[in-house]
């Protein structure tokens, strides 16, 4: 199954490591340390215009991406159980 992460961007779920609350999350060096190093190594895709609410760990064939999206945690995870039961 694929989940929608906000725009036109769907990734597979099988290849979601995780999903983070950017609130809750940045307050900790060692995230904003993974973010920024991530940014740098050209690993972010901005999937909104808006203001991001969460970003998605992904690794497909060892390509490791984060992605922020203006979607929260939660609605992401409400979409992920919508596909599982429709």
């Amino acid at each position: 199954m694929y989940l929608h992460l906000g725009q036109n961007v769907v990734v597979s779920e099988e290849d979601i490591i995780g999903v983070f609350d950017l609130d809750n999350t940045t307050g900790s060096k060692t995230t904003r340390n993974f973010l920024n190093n991530a940014q740098k190594a050209g690993e972010v895709i901005n999937v909104s215009d808006e203001l991001p609410r969460s970003f998605i760990v992904s690794n497909r064939d060892n390509v490791k991406k984060i992605y922020l999206s203006q979607l929260s945690p939660q609605t992401l995870l409400k979409r992920t159980e919508s596909i599982r039961y429709e």
